[in-house]
């Protein structure tokens, strides 16, 4: 996860649908005062299966998109899964619909992006409408499903979920870039792992560890996705891209050695966003806010795989 991202993301080819004809019908959905999010049903879903799709860090809609970032990769996920005969819901997290009303809540934890994420699922649950029931993770949103699948989840999908705590994925960030501040950032980690508040932390950092961050941090940084996905009692499939800029796919295998019933699969050039890069490292960067792009044409069929 790169540093210079994390000011907005801590607080707050057949597969391709090439024409305007869809197989699925479109349904907004308001689960709570909290979660509102769009369901797409196709026309013939014969195994009655869904997956519940859980977006990045940061500000992140339903699409996949924040205020400077548009790639509707989100969007595009759904729509290639349901015109593929898969039930997908996709929502804002809830942190888009306070800023669209403008109010920010300051006592947002990483725990209400799970509760938000429970509810969905006990939403779909109680309906009865579907079969199986599954959960796809991208981004921070992966630790966030882990920590959601309960005993009526069929399987579990990440992609590009992180192996490591934030904590421990920013020390790493910050000794690779300015170690000059490792370890003034390891003390007010540990400050934060204590409960406490701390003013004691670089202020090249200050996006990181401002006081406004700090009990957020703490909310998220107690969750080890290893520990976590391998209480896991249902299949899991691990995906990761080898142009994924923020999380490697070392990390990827790790959580797959921590799970039961997982299985890995690295797709070749494609990046975070689940595009394909054939280009540099700044390529990679602009992908991100470039809407026009298609997704991994690896990415639908092994997910359709994985739950058919």
């Amino acid at each position: 996860m790169k540093l210079k991202c994390l000011s907005i993301l801590l607080f707050f080819s057949s597969n391709v649908i090439i024409s305007q004809e869809t197989n699925f019908i479109s349904e907004e959905i308001s689960i709570n005062q909290y979660v509102d999010g769009i369901l797409l049903s196709p026309k013939e879903n014969n195994d009655k299966s869904l997956i519940i799709i859980i977006g990045d860090s940061g500000p992140t809609d339903r699409n996949g998109n924040q205020n400077f970032q548009k790639n509707n990769v989100l969007k595009k996920l759904a729509e290639n899964l349901s015109n593929k005969g898969i039930a997908t819901y996709r929502y804002d997290k809830r942190i888009v619909k306070q800023i669209r009303k403008g109010r920010i809540s300051k006592t947002i934890s990483f725990d209400d992006f799970i509760s938000d994420a429970v509810s969905v699922v006990d939403y779909f649950i109680e309906k009865n409408s579907f079969k199986n029931i599954y959960i796809l993770g991208h981004g921070q949103g992966s630790l966030v499903g882990i920590l959601a699948s309960k005993e009526h989840v069929t399987g579990f999908i990440s992609i590009g979920g992180s192996a490591k705590p934030i904590d421990e994925v920013i020390l790493d960030q910050v000794k690779q870039t300015v170690p000059g501040l490792l370890d003034e950032s390891q003390v007010a980690f540990q400050k934060l792992k204590e409960g406490k508040t701390t003013t004691a932390y670089p202020s090249a950092l200050e996006s990181i560890f401002n006081v406004d961050n700090q009990s957020f941090m703490r909310s998220w940084m107690q969750y080890n996705p290893q520990e976590q996905i391998a209480k896991l009692p249902i299949p899991t499939l691990i995906i990761n891209g080898t142009k994924d800029l923020q999380v490697s796919t070392e990390e990827a295998q790790l959580l797959k050695e921590a799970t039961k019933h997982g299985s890995l699969l690295i797709i070749k050039n494609m990046n975070h966003v689940m595009f394909p890069i054939l280009g540099d490292d700044l390529e990679n960067s602009k992908s991100y806010n470039e809407s026009f792009r298609t997704i991994s044409p690896k990415l639908i069929p092994a997910i359709i795989e994985f739950v058919k």
